[in-house]
């Protein structure tokens, strides 16, 4: 190895002794030719890499979300959100998967937020740092390092540096014009480590901007269910007000011909009452929701009147719904992409800390000339040069490599726990989505029924109070059932549109499917911007 460096060292020297090649032209040749042979040994040795080689971690074997079978089809009701229903099992995600309600303005409004909201955009920086940490450290970990130098000097030396105090010296004016040239042999493989670590910090980050691009979505479409829901019950509160209003109006015309008490003027004033303090709480709590979805688009609460609309009748339920195989399932959901990710870095943290246990090989040469004068700069006879190669091996650090490495197990361990936890966290998501379906719509079909007697049993009881029938305490109950079945029943209907949303939550979103206009993610339908999916699971032993 040193041979041939020494070889390329002499061969300026020759050729311009020859008169082939000028002094500047065999600088340039010798500093290629010592970059080419780093490069040739960096490839000797790639193959050499302590610690563990990370594998994907396997799929949970489980075959089912849930420990009971589903329901084929979701039960049915009349009404806003009360279609029924089924899961497709194995069927593939939209990657624009809100669409699937069918509503404009839902869609206006996640355009809106995926190009203005603050937090995808400091998500993309991320990305973008962490991408350029990565090619920094790949710049410098896998190239030789290349620098010029020039200087000028005044100097005078002692002739006592050379056994003649005596001598006397005059001032003379140094130049020096060189090329060095240093590389850092990564033959354990530590280099290569780090930037295993950092190319699975860039896929963190990217994973994390996918989680950020999930989590507002999903909280756009549950915001816009939230302000449906809001806008039903004001406008049930309002309709019930109406009635209870027309009512009082009965009762006071009863007291006044003497058929009933005035303690039942008071309960139905009281009753009008009660129904009227509702109202405010759900203005208050609809303008919350619309001050969010302003913000959630980037946008300041104060223009959140530009916002359209939302009411439950102009969302439409999507009857198909796509299930993701539990074995898909890990793959697809960012936040255990990216706690892969962490686990990923981890690993090769491992590596690391082993490769700092074994020797550190450093070349260096330099090649350059020297001369008196600016104009003698690499004439014949000017030019020097120089080669190095270092070792330093580890004897003794009071056992702080190795603690370290035990550090960087430990972590890894640490880092493998919280991939389960998170796992797990996952499938509880998608199980607890499932039963809500099912359970809600059953929910809402019971409520739809519940909403219909309510309605004719106050009618009923409403045409025996005016005919003396019925005492006023029964239609106080009716009252009070009908108002409670009607604002039940908005909220069942509510509940169907925000467990379809947390459902395509649930399963990741779909945004390996994404078209690569859609603005916001950093990854498209063909995975050029994602990071490769591992084939091969498990840890890898140590080498």
């Amino acid at each position: 190895m040193i041979s041939h460096m020494e070889a390329s060292g002499k061969l300026p020297a020759e050729r311009g002794n020859t008169g082939e090649m000028s002094s500047l032209e065999g600088l340039v040749h010798a500093v290629h030719a010592r970059v080419v042979i780093a490069a040739v040994l960096s490839a000797a040795i790639t193959s050499c890499a302590v610690g563990p080689d990370f594998r994907s971690p396997e799929a949970p074997k489980t075959k089912a979300y849930t420990a009971g079978l589903l329901s084929a089809e979701t039960s049915s009701a009349p009404g806003a959100g009360g279609a029924a229903q089924r899961l497709a099992a194995g069927q593939d995600i939209p990657g624009e998967w809100w669409t699937l309600f069918h509503s404009e303005a839902l869609d206006q409004v996640i355009r809106r937020a995926l190009a203005g909201n603050p937090t995808l955009t400091a998500a993309r920086a991320t990305v973008r740092q962490a991408q350029e940490s990565l090619s920094a450290l790949s710049g410098s970990a896998v190239y030789p390092k290349v620098d010029a130098t020039g200087s000028v000097s005044r100097q005078k030396i002692s002739g006592a540096a050379f056994g003649q105090p005596d001598a006397s010296f005059s001032p003379f004016t140094l130049y020096n014009a060189s090329v060095s040239v240093t590389y850092a042999l990564d033959f354990f493989g530590g280099a290569r480590r780090e930037l295993e670590a950092l190319q699975a910090q860039v896929d963190f980050e990217r994973f994390q901007l996918e989680a950020a691009y999930l989590t507002i979505t999903s909280n756009i479409v549950t915001t816009a269910v939230q302000e449906a829901l809001l806008r039903g019950q004001i406008e049930a509160t309002r309709e019930i007000i109406a009635a209870e209003e027309q009512q009082l109006k009965v009762v006071e015309q009863q007291f006044t011909l003497g058929g009933v008490a005035r303690t039942d003027v008071l309960a139905q004033q009281t009753q009008l009452a009660q129904t009227q303090a509702i109202l405010p709480a759900y203005e208050k709590n609809l303008a919350s929701a619309r001050h969010r979805l302003s913000v959630l688009t980037g946008r300041m609460p104060s223009e959140a009147g530009s916002l359209p609309e939302f009411t439950l009748a102009e969302l439409q339920l999507p009857g198909d719904l796509p299930l993701s195989l539990p074995s898909s399932l890990v793959r697809q959901r960012p936040d255990i992409r990216a706690s892969e990710a962490l686990l990923h870095a981890a690993s090769a943290q491992v590596g690391v800390a082993t490769a700092n246990m074994y020797p550190q090989i450093n070349l260096s040469g330099n090649y350059g000339s020297e001369a008196i004068s600016s104009g003698g700069l690499f004439k014949s006879g000017s030019m020097v040069w120089g080669l190095s190669g270092g070792l330093v091996q580890p004897l003794f650090h009071g056992g702080a490599l190795s603690a370290k490495r035990r550090a960087a197990i430990a972590a890894f361990d640490q880092a493998a726990a919280q991939y389960r936890a998170t796992v797990l966290q996952g499938f509880q998501n998608v199980a607890d989505v499932l039963r809500a379906l099912e359970a809600d719509a059953n929910t809402l079909k019971a409520q739809a029924e519940a909403d219909s007697s309510a309605r004719d049993s106050l009618e009923l009881t409403q045409k025996q109070f005016r005919l003396g029938a019925v005492s006023y305490l029964s239609l106080l109950n009716a009252e009070r059932q009908y108002q409670q079945t009607r604002l039940g029943l908005v909220q069942a209907q509510a509940a169907r549109f925000a467990d379809t949303a947390a459902l395509f939550q649930a399963l990741g979103g779909g945004w390996w499917n994404r078209n690569e206009s859609t603005p916001g993610g950093a990854s498209h339908k063909d995975g050029s911007d994602v990071p490769s999916t591992p084939e091969a699971p498990g840890r890898g032993a140590e080498k």
